[in-house]
């Protein structure tokens, strides 16, 4: 289905700080197969060699900014990236704790989806990282006048969602501006559709947070801030729970 609106008639400025969180792994997952330094950087020069090439566009940015836009074949489709070979999205949130939400949404589809694959029963170390995005051609999707426009918050059909992206690149629009769909209260995520909405081309912040899994109370903590939460999840989304009623 064709958007409703046109994007460049609703592009606003956007310029705030944005978080993504990635497992703590992938800072150097190769290390404990190798022995020494020099073999470390061997086998990391092998597997990048057998990579695609990073986007011109997009190698002055770390390589937390970079991934998403690097690898050009999806399984499947997000909610504002299409399936098959399509550009990346840099998918983000306006607050850690909905970064963290989002993913721990996204780890439990993936272990529902993998039938006979258990939970891992220990905790999960992620990195949230702080990115400053700025844009002049941001589209808001949770303003009055947009919120309605479309079906921009059902939590399977994002037919209307990848038609809105799909215009949004015809007009060199950067970023949107969405409801989080799977946090417990209302929160904002950002899609960041290209490179050049990066303000910085590396992380300002960083977070350590740890989360522990299972199928009916899901617990993270933010070691960088102290903070404890816990998730129950439902059908569509989390809700936050304290641990003593039904989940």
């Amino acid at each position: 289905m064709p958007p409703v609106l046109r994007p460049e008639a609703h592009f606003q400025p956007y310029r705030r700080n944005v978080w993504r969180v990635i497992e703590g792994q992938s800072r150097s997952s190769t290390v404990r197969l190798v022995d020494t330094f020099a073999e470390h950087d061997t086998l990391e020069a092998l597997l990048e060699d057998s990579k695609p090439p990073v986007p011109e566009d997009c190698r002055h940015l770390d390589f937390q900014f970079w991934s998403p836009f690097r690898y050009g074949r999806y399984p499947k489709s997000s909610r504002f990236r299409r399936a098959g070979r399509t550009p990346g999205v840099w998918y983000g949130a306006e607050e850690p704790l909905t970064a963290i939400s989002e993913t721990v949404w996204k780890t439990l589809a993936f272990y529902r989806a993998s039938e006979g694959t258990p939970l891992p029963r220990r905790p999960i170390e992620h990195t949230a990282v702080m990115a400053d995005i700025r844009t002049d051609r941001a589209l808001d999707l949770t303003a009055p006048e947009l919120a309605g426009a479309g079906n921009w918050t059902d939590p399977e059909d994002y037919a209307e969602c990848l038609a809105l992206s799909d215009a949004m690149r015809a007009v060199d629009g950067e970023a949107i501006r969405y409801a989080s769909v799977r946090h417990p209260e209302p929160a904002a995520n950002v899609a960041v559709l290209c490179c050049g909405a990066f303000a910085q081309p590396r992380p300002i912040q960083h977070q350590t947070w740890q989360v522990t899994l299972s199928w009916s109370l899901v617990r993270v903590s933010c070691e960088t801030l102290n903070q404890r939460f816990m998730f129950a999840p439902g059908e569509t989304a989390l809700r936050f729970s304290d641990g003593t009623g039904p989940v």
